[in-house]
């Protein structure tokens, strides 16, 4: 009777666990999804923060944001983690050159994702959003050994397929494309090699492009009088620094608590609506684009149908009141 107990106890523990690990995941994808609106958000405002140009939006955008940054960190009780960073680095000195060199990476996608809206280069860069999941899953199962169900394989054969279609249409890829594409999976590979994953890394990264922030902000002309002489300014900037320390660290949040192909494939959801954000700001999109964007938007409609359903059914098997 007892080992019966006993049995029943730990399956019982096993299943609850078991939900935790997808309520993990869950969260996981709400966190994705949300920073994706968000960033879609930020993409929106970009063109009413005329008449500053790309380089002055990216150091204001980091200016702005590592206070509420800041505010965060200490809100979610993580500023130890700052101070225990650099224990680290002080016990390991060559640390700081690849602490450097995590916030060059994702610098430099900060800067692109202003930069190439203002400079008609937004359709090369769509394209690497397109092609950086594909290379995320790629990443998660060469090297982290990681498995797809065979929804996301559909998810991924549809993507892929997609982001095909548009190689053969496009005729050729362009830099900003690569950036993209192959920059942000060395990044979040770089952050976990280094275990820099949690918020105090990403302020870490902020924090190490102030000086830079701040040229682009301070050299001449100095952007200062601008904003000064611009009212709409005075809300526009305060509010581009808080969608965007809110929308990176609800995307740091996702890459560490998913499996780094369903993230991967998550990151899908920002450029198709990068695609409807472009459409609300008058862009149109070439008649022979949308295979590509309603191939997109079928892999992402089975990986939502996959993890609804897989919830549904472990909540179904779990005990009353577990």
């Amino acid at each position: 009777m007892e080992l019966a107990l006993l049995a029943d106890s730990a399956a019982r523990a096993s299943r609850a666990s078991s939900f935790e690990s997808l309520f993990a995941v869950f969260k996981g994808i709400v966190a994705s999804v949300l920073a994706s609106f968000l960033f879609g958000g930020i993409y929106y405002l970009s063109p009413f923060l005329a008449p500053l140009d790309g380089e002055a939006i990216f150091g204001w955008r980091v200016l702005c944001t590592l206070p509420f940054t800041t505010a965060l960190l200490f809100w979610r009780g993580e500023a130890a983690q700052v101070l225990a960073l650099w224990q680290r680095v002080r016990a390991k000195p060559t640390l700081a050159l690849a602490l450097l060199t995590s916030s060059a990476l994702v610098g430099v996608q900060l800067w692109l994702f202003m930069w190439a809206p203002l400079h008609g280069r937004a359709l090369p860069v769509s394209l690497g959003y397109l092609l950086l999941p594909l290379v995320m899953v790629l990443v998660g199962r060469v090297i982290y050994r990681e498995r797809l169900s065979p929804a996301h394989r559909w998810a991924t054969g549809l993507a892929a397929a997609g982001v095909g279609f548009e190689l053969l249409r496009a005729g050729g890829v362009s830099w900003e494309t690569w950036l993209v594409a192959l920059g942000y999976p060395v990044y979040f590979a770089l952050r976990r090699r280094l275990r820099t994953e949690q918020l105090a890394g990403h302020w870490l990264d902020l924090a190490v492009m102030l000086p830079v922030a701040a040229w682009f902000v301070l050299r001449e002309p100095s952007t200062l009088p601008v904003v000064v002489a611009h009212a709409k300014l005075w809300a526009l900037v305060p509010m581009l620094g808080v969608v965007s320390a809110v929308a990176l660290a609800l995307y740091m949040a996702a890459s560490r608590l998913l499996p780094m192909g369903l993230f991967g494939l998550l990151t899908y959801v920002e450029p198709v609506l990068l695609v409807l954000v472009a459409l609300l700001l008058g862009e149109t999109v070439a008649e022979g684009q949308w295979p590509v964007y309603g191939l997109v938007f079928a892999a992402v409609a089975v990986l939502v149908a996959d993890g609804a359903a897989r919830v549904l059914r472990e909540r179904r098997s779990l005990p009353p009141g577990a």
